[in-house]
């Protein structure tokens, strides 16, 4: 079958978190066909990752089963395909098991495949890989896909999200009755801004973006609660970032941290490290910790990953599919 009528199927298929099962279920009984044992690893129920194997995998090939919303289907336009996941992660998906197709078919057998859940929002099926398939799997090496113009990465921000909830004393705003919670909360936030956010010698400056503000009842109405939240691309430990953000608090507001992990340095093979970028945007990289040496590579473009024009070039993913065969062999020729 022409690999992009393969990925059309893939994509008419809707895996918006949380409803991974249907198109995981199409990965597994594709890859059955390529000569690896396959295995649907639960997570929680009805979510699984899928793991693909001939034996204890040196080097596995890795990204994620879920799409971010809304689901929208595949359209074909000559040599690009459009449609949700057509880049973030179908296309790379595919790539993978194409290049392990030619692996296998030349003998090499110490290859593995593992398609995750929760990618896009907590990462729960590489967190479960970590902790439940690390007692059979303890590969050197891990290539992760996502759409990175198909360039080897060098690195990868962190991310540390939080909620910012401010607590005030409704009254008219004609008597001097408070505090506010709006006021309280942007004197917090004006601090926020004001702040540096770590510097790095690989990943750069870290960024801090205050991304939904809510909160008061009316302009003639004292607010007596207020919320923000808060996303840092952080070039530093999530402790040090927390450390920041608690002391920059005011006396009536409060801080949840949702999620945070540090940034994550790849491997770059010699032959591209002229122009292996650093990257902001978030993976499964940080929670497989037991899976060897990792690298960042895909077909397709993040500039138009979760858009409405999601797309992926023809061109793009029979190079990825190069790129991932010729680079599992030079790095399973390491000793």
């Amino acid at each position: 079958m022409d690999p992009f009528a393969r990925l059309a199927d893939w994509v008419a298929v809707d895996s918006v978190t949380g409803r991974e099962r249907d198109y995981g279920d199409l990965v597994a009984r594709h890859v059955s066909g390529i000569g690896l044992g396959v295995e649907l690893q639960e997570v929680e129920p009805g979510r699984c990752n899928v793991l693909a194997a001939a034996s204890e995998p040196e080097l596995v090939f890795c990204t994620h089963l879920d799409t971010v919303p809304p689901w929208f289907g595949p359209r074909r336009e000559g040599k690009t395909l459009h449609g949700r996941g057509a880049c973030d992660a179908k296309g790379p998906a595919l790539a993978m098991i194409e290049a392990a197709r030619r692996l296998v078919e030349s003998g090499e057998r110490r290859i593995g495949l593992l398609f995750t859940v929760g990618e896009e929002t907590d990462s729960g099926g590489a967190r479960h890989a970590n902790v439940h398939t690390s007692a059979r799997w303890r590969p050197r090496w891990t290539i992760i896909g996502e759409p990175t113009d198909n360039r080897f990465v060098r690195g990868g921000k962190g991310v540390f999200k939080g909620t910012l909830t401010a607590h005030g004393v409704a009254a008219h705003s004609s008597r001097p009755i408070g505090p506010s919670a709006v006021h309280e909360l942007v004197e917090t936030v004006h601090r926020l801004i004001s702040q540096p956010w770590g510097e790095h010698r690989l990943f750069g400056q870290g960024t801090l973006n205050i991304g939904v503000i809510q909160g008061g009842l009316a302009a003639n109405v004292v607010a007596p609660s207020a919320t923000a939240s808060l996303m840092v691309r952080a070039v530093e430990e999530p402790s040090a970032i927390e450390a920041r953000v608690r002391a920059s608090l005011g006396p009536h507001v409060e801080f949840h941290v949702d999620k945070g992990y540090g940034p994550v340095e790849f491997h770059v093979p010699a032959a591209h490290a002229a122009d292996a970028p650093v990257v902001a945007f978030g993976t499964d990289a940080p929670w497989l910790t037991r899976f060897g040496t990792r690298l960042l590579y895909g077909p397709g473009s993040i500039g138009v990953a979760h858009t409405d024009h999601e797309h992926i070039e023809l061109d793009s993913f029979e190079r990825a599919v190069v790129d991932y065969e010729r680079t599992a062999r030079e790095l399973l020729a390491r000793q």
